[in-house]
């Protein structure tokens, strides 16, 4: 079966069938995932939705994070999609540069969340990490990120070097956004 030829609606159908494709899509794949209380057809597709960033995870752990900045991008709009508060993730990289793990370590409100240098070393040290790339998003909507931001990243940046971690990049997400600091120059 070539996918790629598929409509949306015909995608969901192949999935929940075409009696409920026809229920629940309404022309946009957006509001169809962004739903409060979600059907048991909507729950199908939440679990395809995490089967595809499992496997973006997995492929990050076989390759160079850094090196792979769209499956990066790709991987981060997934763990975000349908937040509304915010979410600090570090993603801690071996001496390789490949993903050991990701972890979520602070959840906020919809416009901040308070980040705490002693957990991210702690976190940092309990996987044995050589290096890290930080994420959180905007449920704003907006990626640019915020004065706050930027004194985070250079705060964590500066405990980390103090154990030798380096910083590789810290992405801002909203929706189908990603602000990354390595590519504007400020890391």
């Amino acid at each position: 079966m070539n996918t790629n030829d598929l409509s949306d609606k015909e995608l969901i159908a192949s999935l929940v069938g075409p009696r409920l494709a026809e229920r629940i899509y309404h022309g946009s794949l957006a509001s169809l995932v962004h739903q409060p209380n979600p059907s048991f057809a909507r729950k199908k597709l939440f679990i395809a939705q995490e089967f595809v960033r499992r496997a973006l995870q997995e492929e990050l752990s076989n390759r160079k994070a850094i090196s792979s900045i769209s499956l990066m991008r790709d991987y981060l709009k997934l763990t975000f999609a349908g937040k509304e508060h915010e979410v600090f993730m570090v993603m801690l990289l071996d001496t390789k540069g490949r993903l050991i793990d990701a972890e979520e370590l602070f959840r906020g409100t919809l416009a901040q969340a308070a980040i705490y240098s002693r957990e991210v070393v702690k976190c940092t040290l309990k996987y044995n990490a050589a290096s890290v790339i930080f994420a959180h998003n905007h449920p704003s909507g907006v990626a640019q990120p915020s004065d706050a931001d930027y004194h985070t990243t250079h705060r964590l940046q500066s405990a980390l070097s103090l154990i030798d971690v380096k910083v590789l990049d810290h992405f801002v997400i909203a929706g189908n956004e990603c602000w990354s600091f390595a590519e504007n120059g400020l890391i």
